[in-house]
C-alpha cells in the first residue's frame, strides 16, 4: 500500500514539473518524442483537458431539449394556479350575490353594470359601477371612486373582481350572464319590447316555461333546474364597454357577436353557479376556440385606447359542428335553464 502511494506521488510530481516548465508529457524541448509512450495516467490528463466540438453540441442539444420540455409544463402549472385564483374569485362574488339577495328579500342585484335604475327613493344599482369602468387607471384612483357597485359592501377587495389571466389594464374581467337579472334577451321576459329601454323600469318579469323561469329576478325563481345548474358569473377576460353582461342567446343556436366564448383558460372557461360553487369547462369543439375574433379599440375619454374582444361580423356565429353546438347549448342551458328553440342536434 505504501509503495503504491509513493509511486503515485513521484508520478504526480513528474507531471507537475513538466507542466511548470511548459512541456507536455512525453516531450523534450517542445518536440514530441513518442506520444504513444505515455503512461495511462499521463494520457488521461493530456487528452481530457477540454471538450470537443461534438461534445459541446451534444450538451447544448440536451439543454435545449430539456428547456423545450419544461416550458410547457411550467406554463400549465402557472395557468392552473391562476385558474384556482379565478375560481376562488367567482365563488366569492357568487356568495356576495346571494348575500345581497338575502338582505333585500330575495331580490337579485342588477346584472348590468355601470347603471343605476329608477329614480328618487326607488333605485337599483348594478353589481359593479363606474369605478370599474375605466381600464388602465391606477389602483388608488379606483379605490378613491365611490361608485363601486352594489356588491362592494360584501367584497371590498378590487383583486377579486379580476382574473389573473385577464387582459392587461382591465380592472374588471367578470360579468353576470344575461339571465341573472341582466340585460333583456329576446324571448325571456314579459311585456312589450320597449320595456327594456325604460330606465324607470327597476326590473322586468322573467318568462316562465313550466317550472323554469328564464330571466331571474329573485332567488325564489330558481326552481328547475336547481341552483347548482344555473350560471351567475362568467370570466370574460376583459371589460366589455359596449355590452354590460355576458349575452347568451335564448331563441337562436348562435353565439352573440359581443360575447364570444372565453378561451384564455387553456381553451376553456370558468363560471359560477347560483349555489355558490365554480367550475372550469374545457370547450369540446375546435370551432368554439377557433371561431373568428377581433379586438375592438375605443378611447372614449380614457387614457389611451382600450381593447376588448368580439366576434367578426354583426350577426353572431352559428356552430357548424356537433361539438361546437354542444358547447353553445351547454352554456345556454346553464344560463336559461333550457333551450328556446326546438331543433336540437346533440352529439
Amino acid at each position: 500500500m505504501m509503495r503504491g502511494t509513493r509511486v503515485f506521488t513521484r508520478l504526480g510530481r513528474r507531471i507537475s514539473h513538466r507542466q511548470s516548465i511548459g512541456l507536455r508529457p512525453g516531450s523534450d524541448g517542445g518536440n514530441i518524442s513518442n506520444p504513444t509512450a505515455f503512461t495511462p495516467l499521463e494520457k488521461r490528463r493530456y487528452f481530457l483537458t477540454a471538450f470537443t466540438l461534438i461534445e459541446l453540441l451534444v450538451v447544448i442539444s440536451i439543454i435545449a431539449l430539456l428547456i423545450a420540455l419544461l416550458i410547457p409544463v411550467l406554463g400549465r402549472a402557472r395557468e392552473l394556479g391562476q385558474r384556482t385564483v379565478c375560481l376562488s374569485n367567482l365563488r366569492q362574488l357568487t356568495l356576495a350575490w346571494t348575500a345581497y339577495a338575502t338582505e333585500y328579500d330575495g331580490v337579485l342585484v342588477r346584472g348590468e353594470t355601470y347603471k343605476t335604475y329608477g329614480s328618487g327613493s326607488r333605485t337599483l344599482e348594478g353589481w359593479v359601477s363606474g369605478a370599474f369602468l375605466f381600464p388602465q387607471q391606477s389602483r388608488s384612483k379606483l379605490m378613491a371612486n365611490p361608485n363601486k357597485g352594489a356588491l362592494w359592501p360584501w367584497i371590498k377587495d378590487i383583486d377579486v373582481y379580476r382574473c389573473p389571466r385577464g387582459r392587461p389594464g382591465h380592472a374588471l374581467t367578470y360579468a353576470t350572464v344575461s339571465s341573472a337579472n341582466g340585460s333583456p334577451v329576446e324571448g325571456t321576459y314579459l311585456g312589450d319590447n320597449m320595456a327594456r329601454f325604460r330606465l324607470s323600469t327597476l326590473q322586468l318579469t322573467g318568462k316562465r316555461v313550466g317550472s323554469t323561469v328564464l330571466l331571474l329576478t329573485n332567488l325564489t325563481d330558481i326552481v328547475s333546474p336547481g341552483a347548482a345548474q344555473r350560471a351567475v358569473f362568467i370570466d370574460k377576460g376583459d371589460t366589455t364597454l359596449t355590452h354590460h353582461d355576458f349575452r347568451v342567446e335564448y331563441l337562436y343556436p348562435k353565439w352573440s357577436t359581443k360575447s364570444p366564448p372565453p378561451i384564455h383558460h387553456r381553451d376553456g372557461v370558468t363560471l359560477s353557479m347560483a349555489d355558490g360553487h365554480a367550475e372550469y369547462w374545457k370547450w369540446k369543439g375546435r370551432e368554439t376556440v377557433n371561431m373568428p375574433r377581433m379586438l375592438v379599440s375605443t378611447s372614449r375619454g380614457f387614457t389611451g385606447n382600450v381593447y376588448f374582444e368580439r366576434l367578426e361580423g354583426y350577426d353572431g356565429y352559428e356552430p357548424q359542428t356537433e361539438d361546437g353546438l354542444y358547447d353553445l347549448q351547454r352554456l345556454q342551458r346553464a344560463t336559461w335553464g333550457r333551450l328556446g328553440y326546438s331543433i336540437e342536434r346533440t352529439p
